[in-house]
Parts: C-alpha cells; structure tokens; sequence
C-alpha cells in the first residue's frame, strides 16, 4: 500500500512538472490543448491547474477566440513568482544579469572589476552583488540564489574551481567566492552556462555542440535529445567528461607546429580563434574591430578572411566529431551573424558528407549569457521541485 502511495505521489508530481513546463513553454494555451499535448485525462489537467494556480505559479488571462463552442480560457504561466541573478566572473569584469521564470535576461550590467585571488576581491564581489539584488527592486522573499560562471573548470561535486587560467587560480575552493553572498550559490563553467542559456527555452533540445569564442576559446556538450518537458535540468543533459574537462576545444590543434599557445604548446584552436585574435587589433575592442571591418578596413579583412577558414576547420571537426549542431558563441559569436552564411560556404567546402553546414548555428544570447546560464540553474532547480 505504501509503495502504490509513493509511485502515485509521484506520477502526480511528474504530471503536474510536465504541465507547468508545457504552459510556460508556450506562454498562452488551453486546457483541451494540454490535455492533447500531454496525453493525460481532462480530470488530471483540471486538478493539477488548480494546483498551480493556488501556487500563484499560473493565471487565467481572458479566453480564446471562439471556434464553433465554447470559449476556452486561457492558461498563461506567471513568471514572476521566483528570481535568480547569474554573476559572470572574468579576468577584468564582472557582470550580472537578473533572470526570472521565463529565462530572459530582464536587466543586465557589466563593471570593470579585476580579479585578484585576494580577501578583498571576494568581499567587493559581495556588495556589488547585493547592491545588484537591490537595485533590482525584486521581493526577497522570491529570490532564489546566486548562479557564478567561472572561466575554469568546475568540479562541482568536490565544489572547487581546479584551474582557470583565465583567473590565474588552481584547486580554490568555490566557497571562496561566495562567502559574502547570503544567499544560496550554485557554480558552472562559463562555456556550459552559455550554453544552458540556450538550450533551455528551445524547443527541440537535440545533441547540441557550442564553440565559445571568448578572450579564451571553450566549449560545451549537450547530449541528451528532449522536446524540453521531461523535467530535467539542462545542466544534467550537459557532457562533463572524465575530469570536468569536456569541451576545451581551444585546445586542440588545429596546424601543428603553428602558434603558440598561452599553455605552452603549439598549433592550438585558441590561437587563432579566440576573440583577442581580432580585438588586439583594436586595443582590446572587439567592436571596433567589426565597426572598422564594416568600413573596409582592407587590413581587418584580410584577418577576417583568415579567421573564418580557421573557425571552418573547427566547426567542420566538431561536426565530424559529434554529427550535431553546432552553435557559435562567446564575444565573437555576438558578431558572427552577418557572415554565417560565408562561414557556412567554408566549413561546407570541408565537409565529406554534406554539401551545405547549415548545422552552424548563431548564439541566440548576445549580452550576459554565462550570467544567464549560471542564473537558470536556480530557475531549473525550482521548476523541478514543483
């Protein structure tokens, strides 16, 4: 008797997740139309939106147009009810992005702030966050927590940040960065926050590939093939490899005995497409170099022109490597747009299997998508508990 308790418990638990998801996946919908989508019973769908809607977690927000019968009401979810503040940690800034239910940045900053391993460092890191939250005028009572994206690989399990480069810091425990924040703390790589933030409001979460390329080139792997309802977090979708490792495809190589590397070997990804490639032409702007480009600067073409075969190398192998998508982020994927479709041409070329590499892919987020990533692991974590 106890066990059919628990596995009934249960199977209303995952019917009540999977419509609460289906509602704010698609923003407006009706009853009839959940019941269809899910398979369940008109009973469940009733007894669990009445659920939600004493939660405060959705609303009626008027009614369809008729089409014949009667009326339906429409479903909306309301977002508002939790918040979450991703924080993106990098060698010369921070920035911070507010986040509620729907995953959407809702206000963003960025302050110059450069790290240094010290007790002060973390301390300012605290009064910048908490001067954040307030500014943001949201209810404490509905905060959920600080998400920090890290450039560095994150052993979440033992909660330690085992190198970054980027930071100059080996085996510091996270606790480090968040002992002035009074607030529960979650810690993710940049690269796979990026790409949380991505996969999480799409509606086919196929096996999915992105190339971040920032002032260091990563990457992230998301492998798990979902319509986005199952109710798992998309960081448990996310390949971590061996030694939470997975995706530092700055460090393959791409010509053998070419550049050096800032680790110290040659040849790799990173050195010829990471951001700084483009932006030391343009003391560290990175706009400016795609302003000057947009003007025919013919010198900034020429770079240009070098960079995108090197980046269709890359995307080429990725997709020879894991036959999916493959998404273009970081500083430079802010600015890939306007030339996929040459990008597209040269990694096309390369490919044995395919004659075109419509599988490449723009970042959707051009502004805080670590902090975003690292903020929606909070909103995901609360969204699974409903």
């Amino acid at each position: 008797m106890g066990e059919k308790q628990t596995n009934n418990h249960e199977v209303k638990k995952i019917n009540r997740n999977l419509i609460y998801r289906y509602v704010c996946k698609y923003g407006r919908v009706s009853k009839p139309d959940i019941a269809k989508a899910l398979g369940l019973s008109m009973p469940t769908v009733l007894q669990n939106i009445k659920e939600l809607m004493d939660w405060g977690l959705i609303c009626e927000e008027g009614v369809f147009e008729s089409t014949g019968g009667r009326k339906a009401k429409v479903i909306a979810p309301v977002y508002n009810i939790r918040y979450a503040i991703g924080i993106d940690i990098t060698k010369n800034h921070i920035g911070f992005a507010l986040t509620d239910l729907s995953g959407s940045v809702l206000i963003h900053t960025r302050q110059y702030k450069p790290f240094v391993n010290e007790r002060q460092y973390y301390f300012e890191l605290g009064e910048m966050a908490e001067a954040f939250l307030n500014k943001s005028g949201i209810p404490k009572d509905r905060f959920l927590g600080f998400g920090i994206s890290i450039p560095g690989i994150v052993d979440s399990e033992n909660e330690i940040i085992t190198f970054s480069h980027a930071l100059g810091i080996t085996n510091v425990p996270c606790s480090m960065f968040s002992q002035f924040l009074p607030y529960p703390c979650i810690f993710t790589n940049d690269a796979n926050a990026a790409l949380i933030a991505e996969m999480y409001r799409i509606s086919d979460r196929s096996p999915t590939v992105c190339l971040s390329l920032s002032n260091s080139v990563g990457g992230a792997i998301f492998y798990e093939k979902s319509n986005g309802l199952e109710g798992n977090p998309v960081n448990d979708s996310l390949y971590h490899g061996d030694n939470c490792r997975s995706g530092e495809f700055g460090h393959m190589t791409l010509i053998p005995g070419g550049k050096v590397c800032y680790c110290g070997k040659v040849g790799c990804l990173d050195s010829y497409c990471s951001a700084k490639v483009l932006s030391e032409l343009t003391d560290g702007k990175l706009e400016r170099f795609f302003k000057e480009l947009e003007n025919g600067n013919e010198k900034f073409a020429q770079v240009w022109e070098e960079y995108l075969s090197n980046l269709a190398i890359a995307a080429n192998n990725l997709r020879m490597a894991f036959d999916c998508q493959v998404i273009i982020g970081g500083y430079v994927g802010s600015f890939i747009e306007p030339y996929l479709s040459y990008l597209r041409e040269k990694a096309a070329a390369l490919n044995t299997f395919e004659n075109n590499a419509l599988y490449i892919k723009p970042c959707h987020y051009k502004i805080e998508a670590s902090a975003l990533g690292a903020a929606i692991r909070h909103v995901e974590a609360f969204i699974y508990t409903i």
